[in-house]
């Protein structure tokens, strides 16, 4: 089955359930050892990985089905030890599986069901070729379960699913709007200098409860960070160098409202899911139309409401067509001179960071191509 739904609508809840029926109505396989995975799930980034497999701790309480999780940047022997040990559901980044693969610390040979999990995401990261590799070693479509989910089901990720599947039944929920129509959206066309003392002004008279700020770069990410800080407002900054530990801290802060905002690349764009988010504010708009899609579907989760603010700037604003032609509408325009602009205090500068060794792949794509970076 190939599923593609709107952000936040329960794609992870409706593959994970399938999964546990699977397993838990059906005997294993005659040739399991009984602790090779029965069920393998892939993720394109660690954060997706690690929402997955905390969603099915939470199905796991009475199904006592052993569920092991394997992502690049920390815990290697750990990890390795809980799949050595056995396992029945295995969740990771393709990076990190590869690896454990093939020191052939597992096998797929007894995969009953397989998921893989924002399909689009993994062709952008440069996962594909990895993705391929884990699919022609487990049983032939007829033999196990095969789901794909994705927001977006583009031609070569349709591809895919026909390639590794038995002619999968392809569902798509409201594909017709790539947007919620419970998400508030509007787009300001600031001139550089104009962004910070908009965000700032839009800050102190909407308050939102709780607002993630996405840009496109690290660079920008530590500027902005650094204004909102030094103007009053706590933020957690989250980028793709930040080590994992770090990051689990960040969004755990963010998440129990300790931090009222969280400044993020995309890193964070896709598989998060943190409650009662009112407000995301693209303070550079994103290059790629499907990003802008998953960046405003933080909010207005679960059949919540929210709103998207954007900022169209002399950078990014050459963006704004492909976007409203991929959602199908236009953003309503607002004016900048309608806000109090205030000078800003100088920015905090973020802590120096260590630098961090590099790792050929680390299961996010952090070292893989960057796609973000502004066009000169």
């Amino acid at each position: 089955m190939a599923g593609q739904a709107q952000t936040g609508t329960g794609k992870t809840i409706a593959f994970l359930l399938a999964t546990f029926q699977r397993l838990l109505t059906e005997e294993p396989p005659k040739n399991w050892d009984k602790k090779q995975p029965r069920a393998f799930i892939l993720a394109p980034t660690r954060e997706l990985a690690n929402q997955i497999a905390k969603d099915a701790e939470l199905l796991n309480k009475e199904s006592n089905l052993r569920i092991a999780l394997a992502y690049g940047g920390k815990d290697y022997e750990k990890q390795k030890t809980t799949i050595t040990n056995g396992v029945d559901i295995l969740i990771g980044t393709p990076g990190r599986l590869l690896d454990f693969h093939k020191q052939h610390i597992f096998n797929l040979k007894s995969v009953q069901a397989v998921v893989l999990d924002e399909a689009d995401r993994m062709f952008d990261l440069g996962f594909i070729k990895d993705v391929r590799y884990f699919l022609r070693r487990v049983p032939e479509p007829t033999e196990r379960l095969g789901m794909l989910f994705s927001a977006t089901l583009s031609f070569k990720v349709s591809e895919l699913a026909y390639e590794h599947m038995n002619n999968p039944v392809k569902i798509e929920v409201a594909a017709g709007e790539a947007a919620s129509d419970r998400i508030e959206e509007s787009i300001y066309y600031p001139a550089n200098e104009e962004k910070i003392p908009l965000l700032l002004a839009l800050i102190k008279r909407i308050e939102p409860s709780r607002g993630i700020v996405f840009v496109n770069t690290k660079r920008a990410a530590d500027r902005v960070w650094g204004f909102l800080e030094s103007n009053g407002h706590k933020a957690a900054l989250l980028s793709g160098d930040v080590p994992q530990k770090k990051r689990e801290q960040l969004l755990k802060h963010f998440q129990d409202g300790e931090f009222p905002f969280l400044v993020a690349t995309d890193v964070a764009a896709r598989g998060l899911h943190v409650p009662e988010v009112s407000h995301v504010f693209n303070f550079d708009l994103p290059q790629d139309v499907e990003d802008y899609v998953h960046r405003i579907g933080r909010t207005a989760r679960a059949g919540a409401s929210g709103v998207a603010i954007s900022f169209a700037c002399e950078d990014y604003a050459f963006s704004l067509p492909d976007i409203e032609q991929y959602i199908k509408h236009k953003l309503p325009v607002m004016s900048a001179t309608d806000e109090q602009l205030e000078k800003p205090q100088a920015a905090k500068r973020p802590e120096k960071r260590p630098p961090q060794p590099q790792h050929k792949k680390q299961g996010d794509g952090a070292n893989h191509k960057r796609r973000h970076q502004p066009r000169r």
